[in-house]
């Protein structure tokens, strides 16, 4: 399994309080006190955090990334030929910046790149390298939780329309309820643009359990590491050899569920509470839902987009979806369960 590497620096008792005020130490205390114990897992995203989940990307067991990058190189093209010349490009978690490389190459004069991260050390670092490889390029990272309301700058004087990217089947982390309003949300900022969107869709669970499961124990590590970084943050005493990685695919949510199981009867202190964990017992980390093309179709409409081409693999493992924002004189949806 892939080593973590905690950090020496102990947090000041006031670093500690500030951070247990924050919005990771607030959500984590909530997640502490409640039963069956979960948390959002846009807290994997610190800086080491991101860096394990690219490895993850690299995996051999891990098909949804090479997948849709095959998927991407294949329909860039009429990608820039149906979002028009000068378009402003919102990507919603960007990361590492490599899948929108190939939208990048395939447009015609890209006006600007809005990469929004909630990890902001990464982004910038990813940034740097992009604006490396691409000089011409306008880029202006913004460093928010894109699941929460956004604002994003103007459009550029003489730029074209929008167009939203969200890769990885990151739509797949939200329960169904999150996944509406987020699409509701992106409807509104794209107004007579597009979203670009990764689903990842259902198919045999041993490819799936094999791909959370990985044989070198990144996956693990990833997982592992919210616990890493609440003791870095929070002041936690998280002992991260009394808790292992469970990863599992639950068929009638059509979801990969990822726990942390504690493996002994033990207390974990935050923010000067204790919090009892029972041998068994879990934190509830990640869902991952799998999605059929019509399934995914159906929601965004619901969301207020229209529906375009979709494109997939040979295999029908993932697929990327073109869908249309209304324009802007169009009536707001209004917000459903």
């Amino acid at each position: 399994m892939l080593s973590i590497t905690e950090s020496t620096s102990t947090p000041t008792e006031t670093e500690t309080q500030a951070a247990a005020e924050s919005a990771f130490g607030v959500d984590l205390q909530a997640a502490l006190a409640e039963r069956p114990r979960s948390m959002s897992p846009k807290y994997f995203y610190d800086d080491q955090g991101s860096r394990l989940f690219d490895a993850i990307c690299e995996l051999p067991e891990y098909y949804p990334t090479r997948t849709e990058l095959s998927i991407l190189a294949a329909c860039a093209g009429e990608v820039a030929a149906r979002i028009g010349p000068r378009p402003e490009i919102v990507e919603f978690g960007a990361g590492s910046l490599r899948k929108v490389r190939l939208l990048l190459d395939a447009m015609q004069a890209p006006a600007r790149y809005l990469p929004i991260d909630i990890s902001g050390d990464y982004l910038q670092h990813s940034v740097q390298a992009l604006r490396a490889a691409y000089p011409a390029l306008e880029v202006q990272p913004v460093v928010a939780d894109y699941t929460q309301h956004v604002r994003l700058p103007a459009p550029l004087a003489g730029s074209g329309r929008r167009l939203g990217f969200f890769p990885g089947s990151t739509i797949g982390n939200f329960s169904p309820a999150e996944a509406l309003h987020f699409l509701q949300s992106a409807a509104g900022l794209l107004r007579g643009g597009a979203l670009l969107l990764g689903a990842d869709l259902i198919k045999q669970p041993d490819r799936l359990h094999a791909a959370y499961n990985d044989a070198q124990g990144v996956t693990a590590a990833f997982n592992l590491n919210l616990l890493v970084r609440a003791n870095r943050e929070l002041g936690c005493d998280f002992d991260l050899d009394a808790f292992a990685h469970s990863a599992f695919y639950n068929a009638p949510l059509r979801r990969i569920e990822m726990h942390l199981v504690s493996l002994c009867r033990q207390a974990v202190r935050l923010a000067g509470q204790s919090y009892e964990f029972e041998e068994g017992e879990t934190l509830h980390t990640e869902n991952s839902y799998k999605f059929s093309i019509a399934g995914l179709r159906e929601l965004a409409q619901r969301a207020g987009f229209r529906p375009g081409p979709v494109w997939t693999d040979p295999e029908r493992l993932f697929s990327v979806h073109w869908l249309e924002a209304p324009a802007a004189g169009d009536n707001e949806q209004k917000e459903q369960p």
